[in-house]
């Protein structure tokens, strides 16, 4: 199984921006982790702001980092 099959999703909350589109995410379940921009938010020049709800892949359900895949409204 590819790479990106094995991720696992959850949503959050955009707590602090840090430099290099980095940033610090609450997650539901009470877990603060470091995520950055995918690429396509990148691309398609999608901001993100502290007190945003993002949905984030987490390479398995225990990580403290991530990427940040969609911005919810």
């Amino acid at each position: 199984m590819s790479a990106k099959k094995q991720t696992h999703r959850v949503d959050g909350t955009i707590i602090e921006a840090l430099p290099s589109t980095t940033f610090k995410v609450m997650l539901e379940d009470g877990r603060e982790i470091l995520a950055h921009l995918a690429g396509k938010m990148r691309m398609y020049r999608i901001k993100v702001l502290p007190g945003d709800k993002v949905t984030i892949e987490l390479p398995y359900p225990d990580a403290d980092r991530g990427r940040i895949v969609y911005r919810k409204k």
